[in-house]
């Protein structure tokens, strides 16, 4: 089979912008469900009560419900109720509210890899709870946690892939215009199995990166 090179070349505008779109979406997506891990897995932690039974709840709906649903009941179900989001927040909301409960389990299961001899260790210097949760338990935990939020950032990339349903033009959207319009499917997805390469590739390798390095800060090298 013969590329048509005329068609990439000229095709690649429509997806440097909608790589643009899908890349600013999944980088809010990903920062929000850091901080909605974060402060989940601090309350399951310390097991604070009436927050936990929340969150729990949290967990449970996020990750058994797909994001295709999610997304359509903020575009357009919120509408019933009279609130009406752009797409753009739909997609940041669905993706922070998805990956939120991912995250929370990757941080959780990086608490719960703190051994009790070291958190005795740290009382026994004189630490206060305070001291002892910034120096001793959330460094171990996140160097524990780093290759569970390092797949769930990459598996929230991926997921940008889904907005297009509610009419943003991303990278998925506009492969489906140009197949509909000029019928070159296999120049369409050739670029956009390369632009979803090109992002993607880049942060598992910094992701790797930055898992030996925590790794070696962890046992002293």
């Amino acid at each position: 089979m013969k590329l048509n090179w005329q068609f990439i070349i000229d095709s690649l505008p429509l997806y440097w912008e909608a790589a643009k779109t899908t890349l600013k979406l999944g980088f809010w997506g990903i920062l929000i469900s850091l901080i909605i891990g974060f402060i989940c897995s601090i309350i399951l932690y310390f097991k604070v009560k009436g927050l936990k039974t929340i969150v729990n709840i949290y967990i449970e709906l996020s990750r058994n419900t797909p994001l295709l649903i999610q997304l359509f009941f903020l575009y357009f179900g919120l509408t019933k109720l009279g609130i009406t989001l752009s797409e753009n927040a739909c997609a940041i909301i669905g993706l922070s509210f998805l990956g939120g409960s991912y995250m929370t389990e990757a941080f959780r299961s990086g608490l719960e890899a703190v051994s009790r001899s070291q958190i005795e260790s740290g009382l026994s210097i004189g630490l206060s709870k305070a001291q002892l949760v910034r120096y001793v338990i959330l460094p171990l935990a996140f160097s524990v946690s780093i290759p569970s939020i390092g797949a769930n950032c990459i598996f929230l990339l991926k997921e940008t892939s889904i907005v297009g349903a509610i009419a943003i033009v991303d990278l998925m959207n506009v492969t489906k215009d140009l197949i509909g319009m000029y019928y070159k499917t296999f120049e369409s997805l050739l670029m956009l199995v390369a632009a979803y390469l090109i992002m993607i590739l880049p942060l598992s390798i910094f992701l790797t990166w930055l898992e030996r390095r925590m790794r070696y800060a962890e046992f002293g090298n």
